[in-house]
């Protein structure tokens, strides 16, 4: 119940005009305020405001380039499911932050459940992804079990929402 009363308040907030410019920017992020106001059918100035507004109340989080890592020689991917020991109160806050000074994770999930914590991890090649498994990963504090689940394919990547 309170999820629908949420996402109502939210959409109510949110016009016909600042969902066309939402689906704009979801689709190509490059396009400039006068591009999307020609596209959209409103003034440059006022589109310009529109998404000073959307980027203030926190609806566009941020504008950011996209990096492919395959092209960049990150060949393999890994998702690292990790449980903790819970015993210690200091478990995930010490857990996290070291795991965030490693410059391989790129991903860093909490979860309730078996499973506390995902990492997701880039390597160029397995000889690298051993090699951050063993000096890196292994040296994290407070772990209690670890499963590795190795990238075969992406079938679907979808970062657009369905608004």
């Amino acid at each position: 119940m309170h999820q629908i009363i949420v996402y109502e308040i939210i959409m109510h907030n949110l016009d016909n005009t600042d969902m066309k410019i939402l689906r704009a920017l979801q689709a190509d992020a490059t396009r400039s305020a006068a591009q999307l106001s020609d596209e959209i059918g409103i003034a440059s100035a006022s589109c310009w405001r529109r998404i000073e507004r959307l980027e203030q109340e926190g609806i566009i989080a941020a504008h950011e380039a996209v990096l492919d890592a395959k092209a960049l020689g990150y060949e393999v991917e890994v998702s690292l499911r990790v449980t903790l020991d819970k015993t210690r109160t200091d478990a995930f806050d010490g857990f996290i932050a070291a795991a965030r000074d490693i410059a391989e994770v790129n991903e860093i999930q909490t979860f309730l459940g078996r499973v506390d914590v995902r990492l997701n991890v880039l390597a160029r090649d397995m000889a690298h992804y051993q090699q951050i498994y063993r000096d890196k990963i292994l040296a994290l504090p407070h772990i209690s079990d670890i499963e590795a689940l190795m990238l075969v394919s992406t079938v679907m990547d979808r970062q657009a929402l369905p608004i």
